[in-house]
């Protein structure tokens, strides 16, 4: 007899395996285009940034999570490294673009040839999601100016200076304005990654997700017990 592979994600039991196989079955993912996702990394970047969004957004059906950096290692500030994908002589079209903050992009905002390919591949992609400090390299870009964002609360002052001519908003777990997706600090970015799963795939899609994290979400962007004064 020959056994087929387990389909994707479904490593759970009982009653939610059920739910699971009739979302993420192979026929379910054969009618959903593949849907693109490039994350930005660097050495120093901040593991839950990146890693919390990429748990949620992994589970999308037909998701492809890449990674682009100028080197193949990029080492986390909490140490562990994750191996590049793609590299940043070139930009990838997709249907999200993902940039995680951390304690790099305090000299990274002075980067020029890296604030170039984020402003050249934010063209070239659907949406545009920062978290935390990755804020501040989308603010540097000019891209955000005219639209409403928040960053990490810890570094409001400074992720402010780096874009005087963005509507910075200091209370908000997230913010949407337009293509552009900004997520407060750190965690918040998980919330962040699930609205935006239910805004593009639907609530049962980002429920089921939800569940199958055992994840308790923040659904409410305006609940931000880390608000400061704009």
């Amino acid at each position: 007899m020959t056994h087929l592979p387990m389909p994707r994600r479904q490593f759970i039991t009982g009653g939610l395996a059920l739910a699971a196989a009739a979302s993420f079955s192979p026929l379910t993912q054969a009618r959903n285009p593949q849907f693109t996702i490039i994350g930005l990394v660097f050495d120093d970047y901040e593991t839950l940034d990146l890693h919390g969004p990429v748990e949620m957004l992994g589970h999308v059906p037909n998701a492809s999570i890449k990674l682009a950096g100028k080197r193949q290692l990029a080492r986390s500030y909490q140490g562990p490294s994750v191996l590049c994908d793609l590299d940043l002589t070139r930009t990838y079209p997709c249907d999200l673009f993902l940039i995680p903050g951390g304690l790099a992009t305090r000299t990274l905002v002075n980067d020029p040839e890296l604030i170039d390919w984020i402003t050249r591949q934010a063209a070239v992609s659907k949406r545009v999601f920062s978290v935390c400090t990755g804020a501040a390299l989308l603010a540097k870009t000019g891209l955000l100016d005219g639209h409403k964002a928040t960053g990490n609360k810890m570094a409001f002052d400074w992720i402010r200076s780096v874009g005087p001519n963005v509507e910075w908003i200091g209370k908000a777990r997230w913010q949407e304005s337009g293509k552009y997706l900004t997520a407060s600090g750190v965690s918040a970015g998980t919330d962040a990654a699930l609205q935006l799963i239910e805004t593009v795939h639907g609530k049962d899609v980002a429920d089921r997700i939800q569940t199958l994290a055992e994840y308790d979400r923040n659904r409410d962007p305006g609940n931000d017990p880390y608000a400061v004064e704009a």
